[in-house]
């Protein structure tokens, strides 16, 4: 970048305040706000806001495919915003490119926590992946201010936790099913050795018979639900607590992965800035030689701004480089949360299936139980229809009788 030769434009025509004029290595012009850092092509206005020649704008983001840049930029509206990322003066485009950046490429982009999104005042609503479904890899991008702090919490560490919380369910589900087998495994206990009791043990006739029944039934039924605590052990109890036993495990490298991503993007994006800072301190003392030279107040040569000129470029070029690198790390991060989310939606439809199953079993074998215990008690029920008290006398007075002779009155 040099200084406008004499009887250039810039000596016949006054530029607003904050504004210079410089040509690139091509020796094309362009106007550089040095107050905001703002490049462009076209010369501006001595009216504030008014370009002298003005045209349409053009957008620095890619287009969109279902909602997504074809960078891999996730393109859903931000929730919060923590830090920005500014396109400026050489953001995107180096001093000694042919196109420097305009002034809505930095309004059509924010950052949250080192992720950039499409400003949700440049953009329409966008076309969701799956949207007739709500999926998780829709409506977790941004972060989410953590209500129990002052903090956020990543959108993938919310699909994290609910997975965690399932696990922890589907554990206290079979805790469950545990304590219900430890009731049945009592309850048969007490049945049998309530059989074993000797009351009533000397009841004669039909209705003994139907009694001793009743003793019997306490067994069988004892028995019966014995065998409903073993087949709810090893049919619902075990299923539910062996299911995904590495499952923490695996979503703690689940999470080291996403957690790496995100990492490596926060590295990229200090680096841009870094590099922007550079470029802005190239740019103001590759301005400040030139001004010097311009009132002549100091004697440094050509080769002097030639040396900032070039020191400037490769600083606009760095940024280039950090860019490009910062937005690999973020199409890899986008992929890998598309990919990971719909593995999480995957395995929570699996967890709740399940589930469902295993309580479908458990409901069936409730059914068969009291299947089992009603026929336990229908032999009761036969005996007790058949219950003849006349009979039961006439076979207890056969067995006890003493005599049929009656008494007679004394004769004098």
């Amino acid at each position: 970048m040099v200084p406008p030769p004499p009887g250039e434009e810039s000596q016949t025509v006054i530029l607003p305040p904050g504004w210079q004029s410089y040509l690139s290595p091509q020796g094309r012009r362009y106007y550089v706000n040095t107050t905001t850092n703002e490049t462009t092509w076209e010369r501006p206005s001595s009216s504030p806001g008014i370009s002298a020649s003005p045209g349409p704008h053009r957008s620095s983001l890619p287009p969109t495919v279902n909602g997504y840049h074809a960078s891999g930029t996730p393109a859903h509206p931000p929730e919060t915003a923590h830090m920005s990322l500014r396109k400026s003066t050489g953001d995107s485009q180096n001093l000694g490119s042919s196109s420097p950046s305009k002034k809505q490429s930095k309004e059509n982009t924010i950052t949250i926590n080192c992720v950039t999104f499409p400003h949700p005042d440049t953009m329409p609503e966008q076309q969701l992946l799956k949207p007739t479904e709500w999926s998780y890899c829709d409506y977790f991008w941004a972060d989410k201010k953590d209500p129990q702090g002052n903090g956020t919490v990543a959108g993938f560490e919310l699909l994290l936790q609910k997975q965690l919380k399932g696990k922890q369910m589907q554990k206290e589900m079979s805790e469950f099913i545990r304590e219900r087998i430890k009731i049945e495994e009592e309850y048969a206990k007490n049945l049998a050795k309530l059989s074993q009791n000797s009351l009533a043990a000397q009841e004669e006739g039909s209705l003994g018979e139907a009694w001793a029944q009743v003793k019997k039934s306490l067994a069988d039924e004892a028995e019966v639900h014995l065998k409903f605590s073993a087949k709810l052990h090893s049919e619902v109890e075990k299923p539910l607590m062996n299911f995904r036993e590495n499952f923490k495990k695996d979503m703690k490298k689940c999470d080291h992965h996403i957690a790496d991503l995100r990492k490596q993007l926060a590295s990229r994006y200090a680096s841009v800035e870094k590099a922007r800072k550079a470029l802005t301190e190239r740019q103001r003392d590759l301005e400040m030689k030139t001004q010097q030279l311009e009132i002549k107040l100091s004697n440094k040569t050509e080769e002097d701004i030639k040396k900032a000129r070039r020191k400037s470029t490769q600083a606009g070029d760095d940024l280039m480089r950090c860019v490009d690198l910062y937005n690999q790390a973020q199409s890899k991060w986008f992929e890998e949360m598309v990919t990971t989310t719909l593995e999480l939606e995957r395995l929570e439809v699996e967890r709740v299936e399940m589930i469902r199953q295993h309580l479908c079993q458990y409901t069936q074998l409730r059914h068969e139980t009291d299947m089992f215990n009603q026929s336990t008690v229908e032999p009761v029920d036969q005996l007790l229809r058949k219950v003849d008290p006349a009979k039961d006398r006439e076979l207890w007075v056969r067995e006890h009788k003493t005599g049929n002779i009656r008494p007679v009155d004394m004769e004098i």
